[in-house]
């Protein structure tokens, strides 16, 4: 062990460290994160904020199978990702609305009442279930928790740039709507600086996972690699940056990804994707290290007027990764390919981790995933599951037809 008295890779397990003083500015927190979500990234944020330095502690399958039931993703696509002693132990906030029960409950009875039918028109509390006073309630948590979401690494300071767009008009039988698209800004965060590359990026995000991070890592990778070729890392050059700004560096590129409304992607994708609505899948993509901004409400297919509309200028370059997820009958690239900015990421090691995979994984074990259910106090679904498996069925049908058909 080392003098500082802190467990080295391979020195583990230890016993109590008693006769270590406390460190109240490091914190740890540990859990499964199967297949994270927002609730996983509000504890972290709320455990960050008690500290300067935050330890993310993962459990192994084999911990998880004992005391809880089987994963749907393995450990590496956990980790991929993202002590309990006397005076050491403090409870965050459980982020409300939002568990791993929940979502599996949501692909074993395929129920819709989680969509969002317009994420301007909720986000006001004009829109949504209950009264006046509890949809002005929830919209209120909503737009704070975005907020929040948005902040930087250290969970205090604005961090991602957050905008929310108004698709305009569809295309008339004329042609394409020329009418630019309008942005509410609901976060205004850290902003583009001298140089950067704008990299635009989009999709439905849905069950943020392993697949969806190293695609975005990838794309990070790809201009990085770009970057070191036309001298962004030569020492003149970052003297030079330091020296007009404010005496720090900065990466080569700024990411924007939108993220599809819940209609368009279940239009696609039918029975009742998305499992997560747009609210959700937009915290998941927000609190993700290679994102600058997010734009919610982001159009399916970005047309030559979206893209030379976009808030920081037209993109350097715009990227999709290898997905089947949603199979189309037309390529909505057409235009950033016709610009000259299209660019694909290749195959990685979780290119198939995608919310269809996951489901699939749970339909496959249904009966340790209904028993786990039930250890949460959820009722049997034996007929749901068979219900769930028949729309599976005929959405791929639909599926593979529409691939016939391009």
């Amino acid at each position: 062990m080392t003098d500082q008295g802190v467990p080295q890779s391979g020195e583990w397990p230890v016993d109590p460290q008693e006769d270590v003083a406390v460190d109240k500015n490091r914190i740890w927190i540990d859990g499964c994160f199967d297949f994270s979500h927002h609730g996983h990234a509000g504890a972290m944020l709320q455990a960050r904020r008690l500290g300067r330095e935050l330890f993310v502690g993962v459990h192994s399958d084999e911990d998880i199978l004992d005391n809880k039931g089987p994963t749907v993703m393995t450990l590496a696509e956990r980790l991929a990702y993202h002590a309990r002693a006397a005076g050491r132990f403090l409870v965050v906030k459980r982020t409300p609305g939002i568990s791993t029960t929940d979502l599996v409950g949501r692909m074993l009875l395929c129920t819709k009442n989680h969509f969002i039918k317009s994420f301007a028109r909720t986000l006001a509390g004009e829109e949504g279930p209950g009264s006046v006073d509890e949809r002005t309630s929830l919209a209120k948590e909503m737009n704070q928790r975005i907020k929040d979401y948005a902040s930087d690494e250290t969970g205090l300071q604005p961090g991602v740039v957050v905008l929310s767009c108004t698709e305009p008009e569809p295309p008339s039988k004329d042609g394409p709507n020329s009418t630019p698209t309008k942005y509410t800004t609901m976060v205004d965060g850290v902003r583009p600086k001298p140089g950067q590359k704008i990299i635009y990026v989009d999709g439905g995000f849905d069950l943020f996972s392993s697949g969806h991070i190293e695609f975005l890592r990838q794309v990070v990778k790809a201009e990085e690699a770009l970057a070191h070729q036309t001298g962004w890392y030569e020492a003149s050059t970052m003297t030079q940056r330091r020296t007009a700004g404010d005496g720090n560096d900065y990466g080569p590129i700024y990411l924007v990804a939108g993220v599809h409304d819940d209609g368009v992607i279940n239009q696609w994708k039918g029975v009742n994707y998305p499992i997560m609505n747009i609210f959700e899948r937009g915290l998941c993509v927000l609190q993700c290290r290679y994102v600058n901004t997010v734009i919610f409400s982001a159009p399916f297919t970005p047309s030559k007027t979206y893209l030379s509309n976009l808030p920081f200028g037209t993109p350097h370059a715009v990227y999709h990764g290898p997905t089947s997820f949603m199979p189309l009958t037309y390529d909505p690239y057409v235009a950033a390919k016709d610009m000259g900015i299209y660019h694909e990421i290749g195959n990685h090691v979780f290119q198939s981790v995608n919310a269809g995979e996951i489901v699939q994984r749970i339909l496959r074990s249904r009966q340790l995933y209904e028993e786990r259910q039930k250890k949460k106090g959820e009722k049997g679904m034996g007929e749901e599951l068979r219900r769930r498996e028949e729309l599976e069925e005929q959405a791929a049908a639909l599926q593979r037809e529409r691939a016939l058909n391009r």
